[in-house]
């Protein structure tokens, strides 16, 4: 399963969901998707999202059973 800091890292922004789609080109439900894990961005998406977030995919994005607290 695909782990996110994508909340994380929005809130850090003071970015709601609806200002984050905005930046990637997605609808805010996608982005609430992404952030409960129900959703995996293709790889055009989750750069875009590193990208508005100021942060590199992998630090964004890791598969479960990777260590989080090395994030």
């Amino acid at each position: 399963m695909l782990r996110n800091r994508v909340k994380e890292l929005r809130a850090r922004h003071s970015y709601t969901q609806s200002d984050l789609g905005k930046r990637v080109d997605v609808t805010r439900q996608t982005i609430a998707f992404i952030e409960k894990g129900e959703f995996s961005p293709s790889i055009t998406l989750a750069l875009k999202l590193a990208q508005a977030l100021q942060t590199k995919v992998d630090e964004l994005f890791w598969l479960e059973g990777e260590d989080e607290n090395e994030k």
